[in-house]
């Protein structure tokens, strides 16, 4: 450090706490140079304060998994944003929610697609069950204005998973099963997981 052949290079068990520590310094700085911050949700229904949700159409199956679907979505939303209430419709009152009725500015409708059923666990015959299968399901939701009938927003995805307790029934698979979520609930959260991304606040780094 001073020059000269009287001085030894510096142990090296001495120059090691050294790196430790600018490293740690290292540290200590990018921590407190990034943070998290809640970024709000990209659709804010909490202005509209009532928004009306009618129970989602479903195609190429039978059973009650649009049901499910539609409960799931709805318990979701409500999550996602406090200070909402959800108004619910039948499918034969969907002109009537896109009417205003009981008062609700926006409503939500949604289409739930079921296709390339691939059952597995034997086949005997058309209208014989099988324990389980692998479904495509589609799901597509969109929010429109009781006042203009515009829509509002969109969103959709879709998922192929092995559900269980999947029948056939003249060759159309029906999902009836005694406990839907242990069948196919984690093809249903998937589903309104996604398509309800935009509902949600997240964290970001800044």
């Amino acid at each position: 450090m001073f020059g000269g052949p009287e001085h030894e290079p510096e142990p090296e068990m001495f120059r090691l706490p050294l790196r430790s520590a600018a490293f740690g310094l290292t540290i200590l700085a990018g921590a407190c140079a990034s943070h998290r911050v809640l970024v709000p949700p990209q659709l804010d229904l909490v202005p509209y304060g009532s928004v009306g949700l009618v129970r989602f159409s479903f195609e190429g199956a039978r059973g009650g998994l649009g049901e499910l679907v539609t409960q799931r979505f709805e318990e979701y939303m409500l999550a996602a944003q406090r200070g909402i209430e959800v108004q619910r419709f039948s499918p034969s009152d969907s002109s009537a929610a896109l009417g205003g009725a009981r008062g609700v500015p926006v409503v939500f409708l949604g289409h739930l697609r079921v296709s390339n059923v691939k059952p597995s666990g034997g086949l005997v015959g058309l209208a014989t069950g099988h324990v389980e299968g692998t479904v495509t399901a589609e799901l597509s939701v969109e929010l429109r204005s009781t006042k203009t009938g515009g829509i509002l927003w969109r969103s959709s995805a879709s998922r192929t998973e092995k559900v269980g307790q999947l029948t056939l029934a003249g060759g159309v698979p029906e999902f009836s099963a005694r406990d839907p979520d242990e069948a196919y609930g984690h093809l249903v959260n998937r589903l309104v997981y996604a398509v309800t991304w935009d509902l949600r606040s997240t964290w970001v780094k800044q």
